[in-house]
């Protein structure tokens, strides 16, 4: 086998692996990785085969009143029932409707009100102690790009370990299938990375 056979083998092996990483922890216990910084973790999403199959988005566009009493740094609804994103401007004039993908299960799911507390422009990702015990081929550190789980932007929420964060694995969306986090087309993310601030309301319902 060749040196680059085998990049591309083992590029695979770990892709499969990470997309399991919800599997092989305890049945229903969320996989975490600790971030560049060790100061919280990020999720890694769980194998969608076993997921529900179903995927929908409802795009019906919604008024910001009954959600927000004001629009101050803007306002990010999600809606994980129908599985949607919905994004107002402070003044008003811009309005975003995006699918997303949703937690895989009701334990998971975190409702109510938060706030972005951090944007990071290059998501990047470690694997915990634990995951490598399990997983000792797994590398220590996943850069930018194709194999990042949290694809090319994020947005870090007051509430420890939540993110909205892009995906390179475009079948997630519209899906339960993450263990907490709010996904986006990669360049949903990226559009919404430049609209919303540091201080954006959010609400998950």
């Amino acid at each position: 086998m060749t040196e680059t056979t085998k990049t591309q083998f083992n590029r695979r092996r770990f892709l499969a692996g990470t997309a399991m990483a919800g599997s092989a922890a305890i049945l229903g216990a969320p996989a975490y990785a600790q971030d560049l910084n060790g100061a919280g973790t990020v999720e890694i999403e769980r194998d969608i085969s076993k997921a529900v199959r179903r995927n929908i988005s409802s795009f019906r566009s919604l008024d910001w009143q009954p959600y927000f009493s004001d629009l101050n740094k803007g306002a990010v609804l999600v809606d994980t029932t129908s599985r949607a994103l919905h994004y107002w401007s402070e003044d008003g004039n811009t309005y975003k409707l995006y699918p997303t993908s949703v937690p895989l299960t009701e334990d998971l799911t975190r409702l109510g009100r938060t706030s972005i507390v951090l944007k990071d422009p290059n998501p990047d990702w470690r694997p915990t102690p634990s995951m490598k015990v399990r997983n000792p081929e797994w590398p220590d550190y996943v850069g930018p790009g194709p194999d990042n789980p949290l694809g090319t932007r994020a947005l870090h929420l007051s509430w420890t370990y939540y993110r909205i964060h892009g995906t390179h694995d475009t079948r997630k969306i519209g899906r339960r299938s993450s263990n907490g986090c709010i996904g986006l087309y990669n360049q949903h993310i990226e559009e919404l990375y430049t609209l919303a601030n540091v201080g954006t309301q959010v609400l998950l319902i």
